[in-house]
């Protein structure tokens, strides 16, 4: 298996890409073995990294993040045990401690001795990990498709559509309680590519987090999107985000005059 993440680089590849992409090669792995075990049955995939992943967007991520849309026979032990035993069948060791106490369930996927053997890290407990997000009271209105991919490995995701994906991004933009830069290269995406977030789905986020439906419509969005990125921190952003570009002059992006022209050719 280590010849297949060495595969993923080249001699010119800066240490940060290696890095970035060996860790995208085990969110891949984590992908096939969800779906090896039927647990998209239960899971629909979205976030930055399913972005990337299905839509091939220009930077690398962490996370992997899923909200639960079907409960029955749900179990997160279960998907922690099957990944420990997928991932151990590819050779590598795995090693986590689930979360269950909140609604979001998470473990971070943790590999000792991964980076030494590709040579990134002298040091050989040095760990490199994933992380996984599964959201058990998602607010009502996502809506499924699924998607083939051939991503080192032939799979069929289970993932909210775009318009959702960009409603929970929206959501996380502007009411986490820190700046994530790598939120707001991904709604500069959605901007650009003419993504309409699904409203029921936004609307239901914030009312779920903040007490009160905001009533965003086609008619309001863009007053929405103008008065919350008033309040956004683009040097902390640029922080978060500039390890994960693949093309660091993307950074010039992250100011507000090129976000509100976005929104308002949006």
């Amino acid at each position: 298996m280590i010849e297949v993440f060495k595969q993923q680089f080249n001699k010119d590849m800066p240490a940060e890409e290696k890095l970035n992409r060996s860790r995208e090669l085990l969110q891949i792995i984590v992908l096939k073995i969800l779906h090896d075990k039927g647990i998209f049955n239960n899971l629909a995939f979205t976030g930055g990294t399913a972005l990337r992943i299905l839509f091939d967007l220009r930077r690398f991520s962490e996370d992997l993040d899923f909200s639960l849309v079907h409960k029955k026979g749900y179990d997160f032990s279960y998907i922690n045990s099957e990944l420990m035993r997928g991932f151990k069948l590819h050779g590598l060791n795995m090693e986590s401690k689930p979360k269950t106490k909140t609604n979001v369930h998470s473990a971070f996927l943790k590999f000792s001795g991964l980076l030494k053997e590709l040579g990134l890290s002298p040091l050989a407990d040095q760990k490199l990990s994933v992380k996984i997000d599964i959201d058990t009271n998602p607010p009502a209105g996502g809506n499924i498709k699924n998607t083939p991919i051939n991503k080192t490995f032939m799979l069929n995701i289970a993932h909210f559509d775009l318009p959702s994906m960009f409603a929970t991004k929206l959501h996380a933009c502007f009411y986490r309680k820190f700046t994530k830069g790598r939120d707001f290269y991904d709604f500069i995406w959605y901007l650009t590519n003419k993504i309409k977030p699904n409203y029921t789905l936004l609307n239901n986020a914030i009312k779920q987090t903040q007490g009160k439906n905001p009533k965003i419509t086609e008619n309001n969005i863009n007053a929405f999107l103008l008065e919350n990125i008033k309040r956004i921190n683009f040097d902390l952003a640029k922080k978060d985000v500039e390890r994960f570009l693949q093309d660091k002059s993307e950074l010039k992006l992250f100011d507000f005059e090129t976000m509100k022209n976005a929104i308002e050719s949006f």
